[in-house]
């Protein structure tokens, strides 16, 4: 089996004394949906902030595409190929579409090669091609999700992190994004990093899972596994393991 794209190993992460992240070890492989799940305050976003150099780790290792990046800056892990899609989208409200797209590739020097990708983005969400000269502000929800997803791909990632994507969004356009995030990682062949608390909804599309609880990873396994599993029905599908 090849190395994984990106592996945390034995990561533990302080805030002051507190120790949010106990030992965590997690994998995803290249082109591989991997789903990180827990409830509040459980350590998502602090593993998600961590994985991004928000966060410093105070033990353990990270590396990506077989390089260590522990102590690489937030930069440095954009330029290797990490992008994330905040919690709650967080576009720039009163940029436009393609002013928002373009600061995606704030890395980035290779001018002809950023406007190839705009043109590519426009080809893979037609509706933020409509909408390029609008502000951001203005659009819908499920808008705003897309243009934040079509924002991190213009650094050109290898992996895009996902806070929550469909925090706050209503069923349908909830099943729109969790497609589109399946289709894009279909066609560009990009590992997504899946951190969500809707098991089933996060499960549906990954292919493997975590269970992060109070910091420390309870649980993993394939995302039939942990469907099946009577654990993850009460805890998170609302089913006793008797039904």
């Amino acid at each position: 089996m090849s190395d994984p794209l990106l592996r945390l190993d034995r990561v533990d992460v302080f805030y002051g004394p507190f120790h949010a992240l106990r030992g965590v070890s997690i994998e995803v492989g290249e082109g591989e949906i991997v789903s990180l799940l827990g409830g509040n305050a459980s350590g998502k976003s602090t593993t998600m902030k961590t994985i991004l150099g928000l966060n410093k780790a105070r033990g353990g290792a990270i590396s990506f595409a077989g390089s260590d990046i522990t102590t690489r800056s937030t930069t440095q892990r954009v330029r290797a190929g990490i992008a994330s899609v905040p919690e709650a989208r967080r576009v720039f409200p009163q940029m436009t579409v393609d002013e928002n797209l373009l600061a995606g590739a704030y890395t980035r020097k290779d001018r002809a090669g950023v406007s190839e990708d705009l043109e590519r983005m426009r080809d893979h969400f037609p509706r933020l091609a409509e909408r390029r000269h609008q502000d951001a502000g203005t659009l819908s929800g499920g808008e705003q999700q897309m243009l934040a997803f079509a924002r991190a791909l213009m650094s050109r990632p290898r992996l895009v992190c996902m806070d929550e994507p469909t925090m706050g969004l209503s069923p349908k356009l909830v099943d729109q994004v969790l497609e589109e995030i399946a289709r894009l990682n279909r066609e560009l062949g990009i590992a997504v990093l899946l951190v969500e608390q809707q098991a089933e909804l996060a499960l549906s599309i990954a292919s493997r899972g975590y269970v992060l609880t109070t910091g420390e990873i309870t649980m993993e396994g394939t995302a039939r596994e942990l469907l099946d599993d009577p654990r993850i029905q009460e805890a998170y599908l609302g089913r006793s393991g008797d039904e």
